[in-house]
C-alpha cells in the first residue's frame, strides 16, 4: 500500500453484491496491512463487514443515522463543497470534513464547482480543529499549496491510478517528499 495508512474504497457503478465483494477483498488486503479501510457512501456495506468506517456525500445517509448504525468507534467523514456546507458538517458527528474539489478534477462526473485555495482557508477558518481532507485535482505539485492552506490531508485518485501497476511506488514517492 505503500506507506497509506487510510483508504477509501469508492464504486460509483458496480451493483451492491459486486462492491460488497471488491469491499470484502479490500477489507481482507487493508487488514493484513493493518491499513484502515473505510468505504464510500454505503454504510449498509460497512456495516456487513465490519469496515473501519464510511464516507458519505452530500445526499447519503445522514451522518447521525450512519452513526447510530456504526457505533461511536467507526470512522464517519462527510464531503462537503462549499464553506456553508462544511460548517453545518461541522455540527454533526464526523471525524473528518472533506472539502472539494479544490481544483478541477477529472474523476468525479458532474463536479460541483472549484472551492479553490482561497475557499480552502475559509473552510479551515470555519470549521476549527475538526480534521479536514482536501480533494479534486490534488497534483504532487500542489499538496504543499493545499496542506499550506489549511488542510490536515489530501485525497488522490488519478494521481495514483493513472498507472494501476505504479500505485505503491507512487505512494511511496508522495509520501517521501513530505
Amino acid at each position: 500500500m505503500g506507506g497509506a495508512t487510510f483508504i477509501q474504497l469508492r464504486e460509483k457503478h458496480k451493483d451492491a453484491s459486486g462492491f460488497y465483494r471488491e469491499a470484502e477483498e479490500a477489507l481482507r488486503v487493508a487488514r493484513s496491512r493493518r491499513v484502515r479501510l473505510i468505504i464510500n457512501d454505503r454504510v449498509d456495506i460497512a456495516l456487513a463487514l465490519s469496515a473501519d468506517g464510511v464516507h458519505l456525500g452530500q445526499d447519503d445517509l445522514p451522518p447521525a443515522a450512519a452513526r447510530e448504525l456504526l457505533g461511536e468507534k467507526a470512522i464517519i467523514g462527510l464531503s462537503t463543497h462549499s464553506v456553508e456546507q462544511a460548517i453545518e458538517a461541522a455540527r454533526f458527528s464526523v471525524d473528518y470534513i472533506a472539502i472539494g474539489p479544490i481544483f478541477e478534477t477529472s474523476s468525479k462526473e458532474n463536479p460541483d464547482p472549484v472551492v479553490d485555495l482561497e475557499g480552502l482557508r475559509r473552510v479551515r477558518q470555519a470549521i476549527g480543529h475538526i480534521p479536514l481532507v482536501a480533494i479534486g485535482g490534488i497534483r504532487e505539485e500542489n499538496i504543499r499549496e493545499v496542506l499550506a492552506a489549511g488542510a490536515d490531508s489530501v485525497a488522490v485518485i488519478s494521481l495514483l491510478l493513472t498507472d494501476p501497476s505504479q500505485i505503491e511506488a507512487r505512494t511511496r514517492q508522495i509520501l517521501s517528499s513530505f
